[in-house]
């Protein structure tokens, strides 16, 4: 386990997993976690790690896009569709209490695409959120949009639990077993495929120097789309 830096908020434990973690087992504990957090019996956390190879199901996968199971699949009891996680890839778990802060879910999305945005600039990689499209996007080297990075999320009794994995230098055509996310019509890309060679220790300290931004993000509620959503 690595220390919280001092600028980050004192009832937060932040892990760092030494070696993959099984699927189901960051499952398991995740759920515990997200229970012992709603009764006030444990700290929010957030677990940066890596999976062995499998394809996860979010509550709207669709049989369908499950094209080629060659790796162990999970229901993974999140939003979403089907994502690939496997070696190269970093995760990021937040379970975390919306209580002590907005209590906004859409402003909770909208501040964990954030942090992994600014994190890539520190990379020279230029990503953005697209309308209608759940994830990070890039630019690849074919000039088109592709994924860089997923988001999925669940809440329960306004504990947050799952989050965010992103491309450092996993094997691509894994993500060929899948529809990834439900969308067919972009790729996925990753890191290394852009010409950056980022070791997941590298890319953990970037993250984790914008991870103040993101706690104060979270006291701060969305701002209302042009709709008037919340």
């Amino acid at each position: 386990m690595t220390a919280v830096p001092p600028t980050t908020a004192s009832d937060l434990e932040l892990r760092i997993a030494a070696r993959p973690v099984p699927y189901r087992e960051a499952l398991a504990e995740m759920t515990a976690r997200n229970a012992a957090i709603a009764d006030g019996e444990a700290q929010d956390l957030i677990w940066l790690l890596e999976h062995p190879p499998v394809y996860t199901a979010g509550t709207s996968a669709a049989a369908a896009e499950l094209l080629d199971p060659r790796f162990e699949v999970v229901e993974a009891g999140r939003g979403g569709r089907y994502t690939y996680h496997g070696p190269g890839q970093r995760i990021g778990y937040v379970v975390m209490d919306l209580r002590k802060r907005a209590r906004d879910v859409r402003g909770f999305v909208h501040a964990l695409e954030g942090w992994v945005i600014r994190t890539l600039e520190d990379f020279d990689v230029e990503s953005f959120r697209s309308e209608g499209r759940i994830g990070i996007w890039t630019q690849d080297i074919d000039g088109r949009e592709a994924k860089i990075g997923a988001i999925g999320v669940r809440i329960r009794r306004w504990v947050t639990m799952h989050g965010f994995s992103v491309n450092l230098s996993p094997d691509l055509s894994h993500f060929s077993g899948i529809v990834p996310c439900g969308i067919e019509e972009f790729g996925v890309t990753s890191l290394e495929r852009l010409g950056r060679k980022v070791s997941a220790e590298a890319w953990d300290q970037a993250l984790l120097a914008h991870m103040p931004a993101f706690l104060e993000a979270l006291d701060k509620a969305c701002p209302p789309t042009s709709e008037g959503t919340a």
